[in-house]
């Protein structure tokens, strides 16, 4: 059993930053592949980023340039840095792992995940 808890989330004007920060329990984070998705009202979800277990890191085309994945082993968090943002990034954002290893090429999307947090708001509006 993985739990994962989501901070940082809240309200920016369009072109500001936030960054939001996940942290993982169970000692087996570091061969753990991480990723963030997102879901708004009325849209599917859409994953975000991931950052594998050897460091690889993965973008969804809507943020790339914009977002870092980056993720710390030894504190058992991930975060998500988020410049540049616009309205349509507004939504929740979850983090999630996939902990079987299977060897998923891309970018890891909600069904290949195994847990995800509870999720944190981010809005973008002026």
């Amino acid at each position: 059993q993985v739990q994962l808890v989501e901070s940082g989330g809240g309200w920016v004007h369009p072109g500001g930053s936030l960054s939001l920060s996940c942290t993982a329990s169970g000692s087996r984070f570091v061969i753990y592949d991480m990723g963030w998705y997102r879901q708004s009202p009325g849209k599917q979800r859409e994953s975000v980023a991931n950052v594998r277990v050897n460091g690889t890191t993965t973008y969804a085309d809507s943020v790339k340039g914009r977002f870092t994945v980056s993720r710390d082993n030894d504190k058992k968090t991930v975060v998500l840095r988020m410049n540049s943002l616009k309205p349509e990034d507004t939504a929740v954002y979850y983090c999630a792992t996939e902990v079987h290893g299977r060897p998923i090429q891309g970018l890891m999307t909600h069904g290949d995940f195994d847990y995800w947090g509870q999720g944190t708001q981010v809005t973008v509006s002026s």
